[in-house]
């Protein structure tokens, strides 16, 4: 057997149970998860271990399975198929089955892109739209049958409309007429034993013609059903009791159709519910944060960065524990409290974890092999009703530990040898060790013997490991030292605690010499590690900085380059394309010479000579145009005014510069700009013409207003950011920029004053309405900013 309730109780697996069973989606997963058990076949757990994993990835990218409201059938199901009829919930449930079915099918179709181990299970589900639809139109509630459930249940229930409304029609004469009324206690029609009747004071009992059916408690009134409306009421009850036998008939008709696919409806049961508890366990590892492990055939575990599941995650401390590669047996030592005890916990509850089909909440690279045996001595199990003490209570433990032993068991023990003599509790600590290590079994314990740290160091296969205490602050650090005994640290508590230091040297001069110096030489190797372990933490710590300054100045350095390339690129076919320009344009300038040369002596010389040069002309052109094409750049909102001539000034859209226009457009809308000591080559499309400029001069040392325009306006732009001035400042600054706006040519500007409370925007607009400079000013639409910018068009 692979561990005993006492085990799982001492490991605290039944909790892991529990947490497991509250990430279950249907009760029958949470009966799963309570009654999870772990297995030694090495097949079942590595599929165990994928199916979880699979179903972690299917939450990841597709979330939670819509399991819905899943209810063990399977009694109903063997009933309905013996001929019994199910009662409405049981059918409302056989329906729910079937939806979840449906669903779960659903789920598992839509593409995410990789098989897993759970598409069997899936396949296996069976839907059956037919029978669900009937029973979910026919029973709408546990407590309500549908009309629709059959045509004669339908025309049962129209014809008891019918006869109400015929009863309640009488009885109405009787309690709205005045002749009647006085004889009433009150103006009511009721119900008495299923019949309408009316309430009649009793000393007019005899007024009333009719059958009595109860009177008050008080006797003042009697509640009589007038004769007018017997035969009504008997009408009624019998089509009452022909809609229960109607009713009846269709639950049996539904049983029946249930009894008839009992075996797939119990099928499904069972799938869904394994499906739901696979993703328990997903679930359970996505809270713990935890990870497949390897599976390895070695007899060795490797757990890095193992957090107990227990213990809050902000607040457990990783630990890097093993056990193989070198060494089959691990001695944990050091001060109480220091996590010892947490340590063989770990180990355990892992084992078993991992053997149940969990992950683990450790690093993904973890290893572990499968033990056909965990065997754990943990914890004081004195009893006083069995005549137990402590030690009693240890050594029965462990000789039934002994007696189930194998070479493939993990077996732990906390204290080995506690609760006795120290000379002879160490004694039998070590041979108990000895016993294990010879059956061939994995064996971690603590202890705080010095002769279990001699025996580690001394003996090959075993190692030492220690629990850190930083004396300083009197508190451990769990931290688990793998080849460091640990020290108790006993003295140094003492001290810190107050207890007097005569008492203290008193106790260190009674210790053994030889036991002093092991202690000794424990304390110097605890600060030669500790030296060690910062300046490991420093070398780490500097190397990851220079990884990420390497890593940061390659990159920087490939862009660099890249670019250069890019440009050296980029700059060569410019190149090319100008020589070809040069080229093609020489070659046609020398034919053309070549022409004009043999028709120089004829009459039509300088007709010919004027047709040369503008074929060179328009040839040189189209090879500007071919090899040095324009960039198009084009603000869609704005239309030249009237064409583009030689000398006016122009505003270029892709660089933003002012400049003058150095002759006409060409046919192909390219024109000449210069812009301060720049010409640049570009389409019309990528200018707005500036108007309103005049070349005047004040003075014999003024500049131009065209100047004074351009200096003042350089960095101009179609847009003004007003957001968090007050609707005075807004509006100060608005007025200069439209003033700039119209000696600048622009016809449009953007106001950017935010969404806000709008205060801001309704003053701007205030300002607006009486502005004679203003065409006219909207909200702007998608794109422009929407209602965070107004859009101004200037006259």
């Amino acid at each position: 057997m692979l561990y005993t309730e006492k085990t799982i109780r001492i490991l605290e697996f039944d909790k892991i149970r529990e947490m497991l069973a509250s990430c279950a989606a249907t009760q029958g997963a949470k009966a799963m998860a309570i009654r999870l058990t772990p297995t030694d076949e090495r097949d079942s757990v590595v599929r165990r271990q994928k199916r979880t994993s699979d179903a972690r990835r299917l939450l990841e990218v597709k979330g939670t399975p819509p399991f819905g409201s899943v209810t063990d059938v399977s009694e109903s199901c063997e009933r309905a198929e013996k001929g019994a009829a199910l009662s409405t919930r049981e059918l409302l449930d056989v329906a729910s089955l079937l939806y979840s079915a449906e669903r779960l099918i659903d789920y598992i179709k839509s593409n995410h892109g990789f098989d897993t181990l759970l598409d069997e299970l899936f396949d296996r589900l069976i839907p059956n739209r037919t029978l669900r639809e009937k029973i979910s139109r026919a029973i709408i509630s546990e407590d309500m049958i549908a009309d629709e459930a059959s045509p004669t249940l339908g025309d049962i229930r129209r014809n008891m409309r019918a006869a109400n409304n015929k009863i309640k029609d009488i009885l109405q004469k009787y309690v709205s007429s005045s002749s009647h009324s006085k004889y009433l206690q009150e103006n009511i029609v009721t119900m008495r034993n299923g019949r309408y009747v009316i309430p009649v004071k009793s000393e007019y009992k005899n007024e009333v013609k009719g059958m009595i059916h109860d009177s008050s408690a008080s006797g003042a009134t009697v509640f009589i059903e007038p004769a007018a409306v017997v035969d009504a009421n008997n009408e009624l009850r019998i089509l009452e009791a022909k809609e229960s036998h109607e009713i009846e008939k269709i639950l049996f008709e539904l049983s029946a159709r249930v009894g008839d696919i009992c075996s797939v409806l119990i099928r499904n049961y069972m799938n869904i519910t394994e499906i739901a508890f696979i993703f328990a366990c997903a679930e359970l590892s996505m809270r713990m944060r935890a990870t497949e492990p390897i599976i390895v055939e070695s007899r060795s575990l490797n757990f890095k960065r193992a957090r107990h599941p227990l213990i809050d995650k902000e607040k457990v401390v990783p630990i890097d524990v093993s056990i193989g590669n070198g060494y089959d047996t691990l001695v944990i030592t050091g001060p109480n409290t220091g996590g010892k005890t947490v340590t063989l916990k770990t180990l355990g509850l892992f084992a078993l974890m991992v053997q149940a089909g969990l992950h683990i909440p450790a690093d993904e690279t973890s290893e572990i092999c499968i033990f056909d045996r965990i065997l754990a001595d943990i914890g004081d199990e004195q009893s006083i009703e069995q005549s137990l003490s402590t030690f009693s209570s240890h050594m029965t433990c462990i000789v039934g530990i002994m007696q189930k032993i194998t070479d493939r068991s993990l077996v732990l023990f906390d204290e080995l040898g506690v609760g006795t003599d120290p000379i002879e509790g160490a004694a039998l600590a070590v041979a108990v060790t000895e016993a294990v290590r010879e059956a061939g079994a994995m064996c971690a314990s603590t202890s705080h013997y010095a002769e279990m740290k001699a025996y580690a160091l001394n003996t090959e296969g075993v190692s030492n490991a220690s629990c850190e205490f930083d004396v300083n602050t009197l508190k451990p650090t769990y931290r688990l030292i793998i080849g460091m005994p640990g020290k108790s640290n006993a003295f140094a508590i003492s001290t810190k605690l107050g207890l007097p230091e005569s008492i203290v040297s008193r106790a260190r001069e009674l210790v053994n010499e030889d036991d002093k110096h092991f202690e000794d030489i424990l304390g110097q190797l605890e600060s030669t590690r500790l030296e060690l372990d910062r300046e490991k933490t420093e070398m780490r710590r500097m190397r990851t900085e220079y990884e990420v300054f390497k890593a940061r100045s390659e990159k920087e350095i490939n862009e660099k380059l890249a670019a250069a390339a890019k440009e050296v690129e980029v700059a060569k076919n410019r190149a090319s394309a100008m020589v070809e320009s040069a080229r093609a344009s020489s070659e046609f300038i020398f034919a053309e010479l070549e022409k004009a040369k043999r028709a120089k002596e004829s009459e039509q010389y300088a007709q010919k000579l004027d047709e040369a040069r503008r074929a060179i002309r328009a040839n040189l052109r189209e090879n500007e145009d071919k090899f040095n094409p324009v960039e198009e750049i084009v603000d869609e909102n704005y239309v030249l005014p009237r064409e583009l001539h030689k000398g006016d000034d122009v505003y270029i859209i892709n660089i933003g510069k002012y400049g003058v226009l150095t002759d006409d457009p060409d046919r192909s809308g390219n024109v000449t700009v210069k812009a301060g000591i720049i010409s640049t080559r570009t389409k019309i499309s990528n200018l707005k013409l500036i108007e309103n400029r005049p070349q005047v001069v004040s003075g014999k040392n003024k500049k131009p207003v065209s100047e004074y325009h351009t200096s003042v306006s350089r960095d101009f732009k179609p847009e003004i950011d007003l957001r968090g001035m007050n609707g005075e400042e807004a509006w100060l600054a608005t007025d200069k920029y439209l003033d700039e706006a119209q000696m600048l040519g622009f016809k449009s500007v953007h106001l950017i004053h935010g969404k806000g409370t709008g205060a801001l925007k309704v003053a701007l607009w205030n300002f607006l309405k009486t502005d004679k400079r203003i065409k006219s000013y909207r909200i702007g639409q998608y794109g422009e900013g929407d209602g965070g910018v107004t859009v101004v068009e200037l006259k």
